[in-house]
């Protein structure tokens, strides 16, 4: 079954307001602050839609409200039932210190259809479409490199791989400089990073490294609509997360989930900006105006379009 294409500005309008509101902290130095904002704003406005969505992706549990916790049930209970994934601010630092990349994500699924990621690290590797086989998460890093130098027909120092600027990742980095590849480190914004993958324009080949597990289901599922290669592998270290997974039902703990195992049929992603990045518009004032800019995709009308919106403040 598809998702109604009547969601999709409702959906644009839910991560408008809760960019906006989120707005009010830039360059505040207050990531907790931005960050409720952003879900005051997402819960109330999510809370108006014909609909009963459950939270599978979301900040924390019951205990730590305010955040959008897993399980949490949204929507007038009306309508259609759906799986929702919420990431209010990606990017708090980005925020609270005026820095690009800030973001509010949600992508909603069919019941059932979105993977509930436990809250650990997960190995990734994202580039755009591709052929099957070519790129994997278990190969060496030199052959994933230079096998998509050879689809691409780009010299492998023409290519460039986005990863997190983390102490964990030195060793990969280091391989890329050996083999003279690109590398663009970003300091956060794991979503943000993967989406770069989507289009030639943002000249970035291959996004890979070890973040958050629910970014990378987020990240999934704007992937998804953009045919793009995504796999991931959860990072299962200590006794808390080994539980925390068996009882989500999650039995093979070195699993490597492609991308049709993390999100199914049909989805809507939606990411409006919150501060200027190369990717997206942050929110911008215009008297009792404010002009958002978000990407949107539904898999099922292969929609895909950088929407720009002028909202009243008053509204």
């Amino acid at each position: 079954m598809a998702i109604d294409k009547k969601f999709i500005d409702q959906f644009i309008n839910i991560t408008s307001r809760a960019a906006y509101a989120s707005s009010f902290f830039i360059g505040k130095k207050d990531k907790i602050g931005a960050d409720k904002a952003a879900v005051d704003s997402m819960r109330t406005e999510l809370n108006k839609i014909n609909m009963t969505g459950e939270v599978v992706i979301g900040e924390g549990s019951l205990d730590e409200a305010p955040m959008l916790y897993t399980g949490e049930i949204l929507g007038t209970k009306n309508g259609p039932d759906f799986d929702i994934a919420v990431d209010p601010v990606e990017g708090t630092n980005f925020v609270a210190n005026n820095l690009p990349g800030g973001l509010t994500v949600l992508a909603i699924a069919e019941k059932g259809n979105l993977f509930n990621a436990p809250e650990t690290y997960m190995n990734k590797i994202a580039t755009g479409k591709i052929e099957k086989g070519l790129i994997d998460l278990d190969y060496p890093l030199k052959e994933n490199i230079k096998n998509l130098s050879e689809f691409k027909n780009k010299d492998i120092s023409s290519l460039t791989v986005c990863i997190l600027d983390r102490p964990r990742h030195k060793e990969i980095i280091d391989e890329l400089n050996d083999l003279n590849v690109n590398v663009k480190l970003i300091s956060d914004g794991d979503v943000l990073g993967a989406l770069y993958v989507s289009d030639p324009k943002y000249n970035i080949d291959m996004f890979m490294g070890i973040g958050g597990g629910p970014e990378g289901v987020l990240a999934a599922s704007a992937l998804d609509s953009f045919e793009c290669h995504f796999q991931g592998r959860f990072i299962f270290d200590n006794e808390k997360d080994i539980q925390q997974a068996k009882t989500m039902g999650i039995k093979d703990l070195d699993k490597k989930y492609e991308l049709s195992e993390i999100i199914k049929g049909d989805s809507i992603f939606c990411a409006t900006g919150i501060t200027d990045s190369s990717f997206i518009k942050g929110i911008t004032l215009d008297q009792d105006r404010y002009i958002s800019e978000t990407l949107i995709t539904h898999k099922n009308t292969n929609y895909k379009k950088l929407v720009k919106n002028v909202n009243s403040i008053n509204e």
